[in-house]
């Protein structure tokens, strides 16, 4: 499933137009968005918006999925923008993903929209994620990553719709930021 193109869960709705005004806010200068899939969607949202203003080159939106073929279209889409940063890499180390046993907790106990799914095929999504950080060499905190790199400490702006199992642990790295957006707030993810 993470080879695959998916289509956009965040499309012309209020949370898409939120984000959108939230991204034309001179005061915010630096985003983050974990989980930008092929970047067609929460992505198109950030990216129109930043792209209408006069101080867009004072701006960097860093986009992180860890999909090849999603990311090789999120590149691929916005190559002449250059405010977009991508990254293919996962939000938090692999050493960092609940336990098994967190998971199956919490899908038991906590009635969400996680139930509308097997436990079986809730848990081969968990393992999924983890062989693929495995097998492409993505073990490590790509956040702690992104900030090292270009010099931040918090974020302004930060959207958490990465992997369902990475949400809660997002949350720690980019706290202090101005603004964090959550998506899927009624499953394991951002609940």
């Amino acid at each position: 499933m993470l080879d695959e193109i998916i289509p956009p869960e965040i499309k012309n709705d209020l949370f898409y137009f939120l984000l959108g005004h939230f991204a034309s806010n001179p005061n915010y200068k630096t985003f983050l968005e974990i989980g930008s899939s092929s970047g067609s969607g929460s992505t198109e949202a950030l990216v129109s918006a930043i792209r209408q203003r006069t101080d867009r080159s004072n701006v960097s939106l860093f986009c992180m999925e860890i999909s090849t073929p999603r990311f090789q279209t999120l590149i691929n889409t916005y190559r002449n923008d250059f405010f977009v940063r991508p990254y293919q890499c996962s939000s938090i180390g692999i050493s960092e993903f609940p336990e098994p046993e967190e998971i199956i907790n919490f899908y038991n106990l906590i009635p969400t929209t996680l139930n509308n799914y097997p436990l079986d095929q809730v848990m081969s999504w968990y393992n999924e994620d983890i062989k693929y950080l495995q097998q492409h060499n993505m073990i490590f905190n790509g956040i702690d990553k992104i900030k090292s790199e270009n010099n931040i400490r918090t974020f302004n702006m930060v959207l958490i719709d990465g992997s369902e199992f990475s949400g809660e642990r997002d949350l720690h790295s980019v706290i202090g930021a101005k603004l964090i957006a959550l998506d899927d707030i009624n499953a394991f993810k951002c609940f």
